[in-house]
C-alpha cells in the first residue's frame, strides 16, 4: 500500500503543479488572454486552422508524448525510485513551463517557429543555429519514431524485418506532412488518443490486480543502476520528454496556429505537459515494480533496454497484460511514437518553410520542401540505431537550454521575474554540459568530478552573460 501511496502522491503533486504553479507562470509572463489568436487573424486552410480545444489538447499531448515518456521512464527506473522524484520535480517547475511560455510567446507572435523566437531574444547567430539544430532534432526525431514502432509492430506480428512496417509509417509520415491539418491528424488523433488512454489504464490498473507489490523497493537515496551509472547527470538524459524536453517547444507552435481563443493556451499546454508527466510516472512504477521479472537468464534489463528498448516495453505489456492485451498496449505505445513522429517531420517543412520564406498554401509548395526532408529521413535510418540514439537525447535535452534561456531573456526584457526560467536553465546548462564531457556516449568520458566542475563553470558564465547582455526594456518594463 505505501507504493501506491507514493504514486497517488505524486499524481496529486502534478495536479496541485497545474493548478497553482501554473497560473503562478501565466502571471509572472504576463500573458494577455485578449490576444487575437494566429488562426483567427491570418487563417490559410493548411496550418493555420481554428481546431475545437478539446482536439488540439489531444493533438499537443500525443505531440510530444513520443516514447520519450515509455522508454525513458522504463530506463530510468533502474536508477531507483529517484526517477519519480526527477519526473514531478521537473515536469512541474521546468517542463510544463517551458512548454507553456513557449506557447505564450508563440501565440502573440503570430505562430512564430522557435528558432525565429530564439533569435529575436538571443541574436541572430542564435537564430541561425537553431535552425539548424531545430530541424536536425525533428529528422532525427523522424528517424527514431520510424524504427521503434517498425520494430515493435514486428515483434506484434512475428515478422523478423521491420522494413515493410518502416516504409509504410514513412508513408503515413508524408501524408501527415503535406496535407492540411485538419485532414489526417485533426481527425485521426482522437482515435488515437483512446488508444494511448486504455494502454496506460490498463497498465496501472493490472498491476496490484495481478498481484505485484507496488513499488516494492522505495529508498531514494541510493543509486540502483545495475551497470553503476551515476544518477547525475545520466538520469536527467535518460528521462527526457516525462520532465523537460527541447522537443516538445518545437511543436507548440504548431497547435497554437490552430487555438482559437487565447485563455485556453495555459491548460492545453501547461496541461497537456502534466498529463505526459503521468504517463511516465506510470511507466516508471511498471518499470520499478517488474525489474526483477525482466531479467532474463542472459542480461540484466539495463542491457535490456540499452540494446533493444522496445523489446523491454514489450515485455512489461505482456507481463501485466497477457499476449492479446499486451498486443494492444504495445499499439498504443506505439500511437505514442507515431504521432510524435508525424509532427515533428510536420514541424521541420514548417521551419523551413519559415526560413526560406516560403508560402504554404500551396500543394507543390509543401511537396518542394517536404521531399527533400524525407530523402534525409530514409538516409539516416539506414546508420547503426545505437548511434543514432546516442546524440539524440543530448541534443534534445541541450534544446531545452536554448528555449528555456530565451524565455528568460523574454520574461527579463519585459521587466518579469526572470528567475521562473532562470532557475531551470541554469540547471540544464550544467547537466547537458556534465552529460557531454562525462557520458561514454559522446566518447569524452572525462572523470564525473571535473566533468561536472565544467558544467558549473559554462553554467556560470552563461548566468554572467545573461545578466551582461540582456536588460529590461524601459517600453515594456510595466508589461
Amino acid at each position: 500500500m505505501l507504493g501506491l501511496s507514493v504514486f497517488f502522491l505524486c499524481l496529486l503533486l502534478l495536479v496541485l503543479g497545474y493548478v497553482f504553479y501554473g497560473r503562478f507562470a501565466e502571471k509572472v509572463y504576463g500573458f494577455d488572454k485578449n490576444t487575437i489568436m494566429p488562426c483567427v487573424k491570418s487563417p490559410d486552410g493548411v496550418d493555420y486552422v481554428p481546431l475545437p480545444a478539446w482536439k488540439i489538447f489531444l493533438i499537443q499531448l500525443l505531440n510530444i508524448a513520443g516514447l520519450g515518456p515509455v522508454v525513458g521512464a522504463v530506463s530510468g527506473c533502474l536508477f531507483g525510485p529517484v526517477a519519480l522524484l526527477w519526473i514531478v520535480i521537473g515536469c512541474i517547475f521546468a517542463g510544463a513551463m517551458h512548454d507553456f511560455l513557449a506557447a505564450a510567446m508563440s501565440a502573440e507572435r503570430n505562430g512564430a517557429n522557435l528558432p525565429e523566437l530564439v533569435g529575436e531574444y538571443l541574436g541572430e547567430p542564435a537564430r541561425h543555429a537553431m535552425r539548424f539544430v531545430c530541424i536536425f532534432l525533428l529528422v532525427m526525431v523522424g528517424v527514431v519514431f520510424t524504427l521503434l514502432p517498425a520494430g515493435m509492430l514486428s515483434n506484434i506480428v512475428g515478422v523478423t524485418s521491420p522494413f515493410g512496417w518502416s516504409i509504410i509509417i514513412l508513408v503515413y509520415y508524408f501524408l501527415a506532412t503535406i496535407l492540411p491539418i485538419q485532414v489526417i491528424i485533426g481527425r485521426l488523433y482522437p482515435v488515437f488518443g483512446a488508444v494511448f488512454l486504455f494502454m496506460a489504464a490498463g497498465l496501472f490498473i493490472m498491476l496490484p490486480l495481478s498481484g505485484y507489490d507496488v513499488l516494492p523497493n522505495l529508498d531514494f537515496l541510493s543509486n540502483q543502476h545495475p551497470a553503476g551509472l551515476s544518477v547525475w547527470p545520466m538520469l536527467f538524459v535518460t528521462i527526457a520528454c516525462g520532465a523537460i524536453s527541447g522537443f516538445h517547444a518545437t511543436q507548440s507552435p504548431m497547435m497554437v496556429r490552430c487555438t482559437s481563443e487565447a485563455r485556453n493556451v495555459r491548460r492545453l499546454f501547461y496541461g497537456a505537459m502534466v498529463v505526459e508527466g503521468m504517463v511516465a510516472l506510470v511507466w516508471a512504477v511498471v518499470g520499478l515494480t517488474l525489474r526483477e521479472v525482466l531479467v532474463t537468464d542472459s542480461a540484466t534489463m539495463g542491457m535490456l533496454v540499452q540494446q533493444n528498448p522496445s523489446a523491454a516495453v514489450h515485455a512489461a505489456c505482456t507481463t501485466l497484460l497477457g499476449p492479446y492485451g499486451g498486443a494492444v498496449a504495445v499499439l498504443g505505445v506505439v500511437v505514442l511514437a507515431i504521432t510524435s513522429g508525424d509532427t515533428a517531420m510536420r514541424s521541420s517543412r514548417l521551419m523551413l518553410a519559415d526560413m526560406l520564406n516560403i508560402r504554404q498554401t500551396r500543394p507543390l509548395s509543401r511537396l518542394i520542401l517536404a521531399v527533400p526532408l524525407f530523402l534525409v529521413v530514409i538516409f539516416i535510418s539506414q546508420l547503426d540505431f545505437s548511434v543514432i540514439w546516442r546524440y539524440f537525447g543530448w541534443g534534445n535535452q541541450t534544446l531545452a537550454c536554448f528555449t528555456l534561456w530565451s524565455i528568460a531573456a523574454c520574461l527579463r526584457r519585459r521587466g518579469r521575474n526572470s528567475l521562473l526560467a532562470v532557475v531551470p536553465a541554469l540547471f540544464m546548462t550544467c547537466m547537458c554540459t556534465t552529460f557531454l564531457f562525462y557520458a561514454r556516449e559522446c566518447g569524452i568520458e572525462l572523470p564525473l568530478g571535473l566533468s561536472s566542475g565544467i558544467g558549473v563553470v559554462v553554467m556560470v558564465v552563461c548566468g554572467a552573460v545573461f545578466l551582461r547582455f540582456v536588460r529590461p526594456s524601459s517600453s515594456n518594463g510595466a508589461a
